[in-house]
């Protein structure tokens, strides 16, 4: 079946419409083993779309006796900001959303981009896994908003460093000062803003030409749209301070998935694990550290590590955002998450 946007609509309306009134039909629970699935992400991001597509096929092949995937990417079916409306109004079964793009709406999901916190996270991928204290504390947060996380790819991507010009290099803190940096998620904002820089929110797709023309002097980015928008032609230089992160989660309405047979969620479950084990470990090891930096520095971008002294000093300087996260989380919870994250008792 091929939906487009102004039938998905239509089809929307008839749907909130019948659950207003109640209408459980027998042909209505014989549609609900074809779920509908979507992320704003193109299969030309290849090393982020493994995950996804691989849930996806995971469940269609494996169990799709039980379970059918429509899956619409590259935002065929819903933009990046429509995902998660469409999810709370039960218009679609589940989506694919990295957590940058959702923290405003659902804080908790910060503690995957926090300054000084992301390093720990990314080293230890454990700390994010399903089961873990961390992500069953992540998960009780967001059901409190009537969702739930199903995984979290297994951790979080390689976190997002700074990429920047020949004319306007930035390779260490003092360098950030009076610099205009690309920018997405609102963490990696205040840590910029702390440093004296000017953050400037562009979209992946205009970012070449804004670093070709010098509107920005450099771009905070994960490799993924460095290598996927061809970044590294403008960016002479890498400082590879670990300024935010994201990972990609597998989201559902919490009463939504409890409705579900208990057949259609193990098939479910089956493609989840699969994706908690492969996403964020196939993405950062086998397309990131093993073909994309090997090909960037043999094309002469040069790869500034930060010393010991800068990274306990960026820590220290980012310490408002993460208070600022915690006010908006909560003491108790802000506090035991990033415990977590570090490794500590909490």
């Amino acid at each position: 079946m091929t939906i487009n946007r102004r039938g998905f609509m239509t089809a929307t309306g008839a749907l909130a419409l019948g659950s207003a009134l109640g209408l459980h039909s027998r042909a209505a629970y014989a549609e609900a083993q074809k779920l509908t699935g979507v992320t704003y992400l193109p299969p030309s991001y290849a090393d982020l779309a493994y995950g996804s597509q691989g849930f996806v096929d995971f469940v269609n092949e494996k169990h799709g006796d039980v379970a059918t995937i429509e899956f619409y990417d590259s935002g065929r079916l819903l933009s990046a900001d429509e995902q998660l409306p469409a999810l709370r109004a039960g218009t679609i079964d589940f989506m694919f959303h990295t957590t940058s793009y959702v923290t405003r709406s659902l804080p908790i999901l910060g503690i995957t981009g926090l300054p000084g916190v992301v390093g720990e996270l990314y080293e230890n991928p454990d700390r994010l896994k399903r089961g873990s204290p961390l992500f069953q504390l992540v998960e009780d947060e967001l059901k409190k908003n009537g969702l739930t996380v199903l995984s979290l790819g297994g951790g979080i991507m390689e976190p997002e460093y700074i990429w920047s010009t020949k004319d306007s290099p930035i390779r260490s803190l003092e360098d950030i000062e009076g610099k205009k940096l690309r920018v997405v998620s609102f963490e990696a904002t205040k840590a910029i803003e702390d440093f004296g820089g000017a953050a400037v929110r562009i979209p992946s797709s205009e970012l070449y030409l804004a670093m070709q023309r010098g509107t920005v002097d450099a771009a905070v980015a994960n490799i993924s749209t460095i290598n996927g928008r061809k970044i590294q032609e403008q960016a002479s230089q890498v400082y590879k301070l670990p300024v935010t992160a994201f990972g990609i989660g597998i989201f559902v309405q919490t009463d939504r998935w409890e409705a579900m047979s208990e057949e259609v969620r193990n098939a479910m479950m089956a493609g989840v694990e699969w994706f908690d084990e492969n996403s964020a470990r196939v993405a950062n090891q086998d397309y990131f550290d093993a073909k994309y930096w090997p090909a960037f520095r043999e094309a002469g971008l040069e790869v500034i590590e930060p010393t010991e002294a800068e990274l306990e000093r960026f820590r220290e300087v980012s310490t408002n955002v993460r208070e600022a996260w915690i006010g908006e989380v909560g003491e108790e919870v802000g506090k035991k998450a990033i415990d977590l994250a570090m490794g500590k008792d909490a």
